[in-house]
């Protein structure tokens, strides 16, 4: 059995995966998504980024034929050259790591970290040693970027005769972090031990969807349809896999269930307002009926403002670059009965400086028109373009006051029946649909890529459409919540809450 750090990553991130891996049926896997490859793109620009005045070596061999490549690491080592990149750590048996059972099979440990650097000190090649150097593009050192450094750095040690050295961890930002083995070393071989507990009793883990997660997974959708076959709880916003384990103790493992739990209970376990919002997030859904979260309809309606006309934005952005590519904007104009769209995009980086220009131009022509829009993105996007561009700050406060976040409207006031609170799930529910069937903004992040290699007009179009869509998805759902909070009876919810006490 081989097992390396990125089957450790996977099951931190989630215990199926590595399952799947071993013994899924492959047919059932997607092709892996674009976003994941430009990730793993931009994670060599940043380590080569960091050893740009650095001389290093590397195997010679692709990793694919990993004990050629480990062989080769271990030459270089042997030498002593100042800093490996790429390096392949393997070890065959589990000697030196601390299991509590003993495994029949033969287990290999595979490694490679981004970088292996020479450092005084002793080992078996001499008066050096080799310490790990992990890079992630993380903004921040997540547990799992120090769960998989600590496994480096333990095989690192136990094939070198060293001893345990405090692995460095830099993340997108270039901040460097030591990682104390003192805490790590012994979360890794709880991980470790329960990996290989799993693979070993073939016991497969319960399915469990996390948007974030899942996201980039090979096996979203095989899993996913597992859990709309079970209707499992996980697809219900709000229930996080804590919050899952705290419903099974309870035996609140239905909707039914959890809608007519003891709240007295569920709030003791979780809160008094994690056990209201799961109530009735469960009734809405299992009832398919949109709920008032919090507030009369009349107070909620107040906070949505309806004028003559009305603006939709949405903006694509290149993450990466610190790009803000796409501001699109659809203006309603229900006197003039007219809808029209201004897809505002820079076909090169420096042409953000002259569409955040066209964008102002364009809101201000009527400075009174209401500005929607679905997350804090657009709040933070129009503060960072006008420090960037030295916008006046009497403009920049008179545009950030029109602005409306329906997502903030949405998520303080509603429950919806709906898996998530994504703008895509909620239009989709309301029967809106993309032109760009499948597509995802980080899609569009891998387009705009391509776009500036290529100059492929064709990837551009499909940008626009799909941005011109957003906006429109917000237009559907500002006009959907209006009508929503007009003609709302809040006996629906006494109703519900009655049906559900019989």
């Amino acid at each position: 059995m081989l097992l390396s750090d990125v089957v450790l990553l996977d099951y931190k991130r989630c215990n199926r995966r590595p399952f799947l891996d071993f013994y899924g049926d492959p047919n059932q896997q997607e092709a892996q998504r674009d976003f994941l490859f430009k990730l793993r793109e931009e994670n060599k620009k940043q380590v080569l980024e960091i050893l740009a005045d650095s001389f290093y070596h590397q195997p010679e061999t692709a990793f694919q034929d990993w004990q050629t490549s480990g062989q080769e690491t271990l030459a270089l080592m042997e030498q002593g050259v100042d800093c490996i990149l790429n390096g392949v750590l393997w070890q065959t048996g589990l000697a030196g790591w601390n299991l509590p059972f003993s495994v029949r099979e033969t287990v290999t440990l595979l490694a490679s970290p981004s970088l292996l650097v020479k450092q005084p000190g002793s080992s078996i090649f001499g008066d050096w040693q080799y310490e790990v150097v992990s890079v992630k593009l993380g903004r921040r050192p997540k547990p799992e970027y120090k769960l998989v450094a600590a496994f480096q750095a333990k095989l690192l040690a136990l094939m070198q005769g060293s001893e345990l050295v405090n692995p460095r961890l830099i993340v997108k930002s270039r901040s460097e972090y030591r990682i104390n083995l003192t805490t790590w070393v012994s979360r890794m071989e709880e991980i470790l031990t329960a990996v290989l507990a799993m693979l070993i009793s073939r016991q497969e883990p319960e399915v469990f969807i996390s948007r974030q997660r899942c996201n980039l997974c090979q096996w979203q959708s095989f899993c996913y349809d597992i859990a709309q076959e079970q209707a499992h709880l996980s697809l219900l916003p709000g229930v996080t896999p804590s919050r899952y384990e705290v419903l099974k103790k309870l035996g609140l493992t239905s909707l039914e269930n959890l809608a007519q739990g003891n709240h007295f209970l569920l709030a003791k376990e979780l809160g008094k307002d994690v056990a209201f919002d799961l109530k009735k997030q469960a009734m809405a859904t299992l009832y398919q009926k949109p709920l008032l979260k919090s507030g009369s309809p009349a107070s909620v309606l107040e906070t949505i403002p309806t004028a003559h006309r009305e603006i939709y934005f949405d903006i694509e952005a290149e993450p990466e670059r610190n790009l803000d590519y796409l501001l699109g904007v659809l203006i309603v104009d229900y006197q003039q009965q007219t809808e029209t769209f201004y897809p505002l995009i820079a076909e090169t980086p420096e042409q953000e400086a002259e569409i955040w220009e066209k964008f102002l131009e364009l809101v201000f022509l009527d400075p009174h028109a209401p500005i929607f829009h679905y997350s804090k993105y657009e709040v933070e996007t129009i503060r960072r373009l006008a420090a960037l561009y030295r916008t006046s700050r009497t403009q920049e406060q008179l545009l950030l006051k029109r602005l409306v976040d329906l997502h903030d409207r949405v998520t303080r006031y509603m429950i919806l029946p709906t898996e998530n609170y994504s703008l895509k799930t909620i239009a989709q529910w309301l029967g809106f649909q993309w032109r760009e069937t499948g597509v995802s903004g980080e899609q569009c992040v891998c387009w705009y890529d391509q776009w500036l290699k290529t100059r492929d007009r064709d990837l551009l179009k499909a940008i626009i459409r799909y941005n011109e869509d957003d906006c429109r998805a917000t237009y559907e759902l500002k006009n959907w919540l209006v009508q929503f909070l007009s003609s709302h009876d809040p006996k629906t919810e006494q109703h519900l809450h009655q049906v559900q006490s019989i």
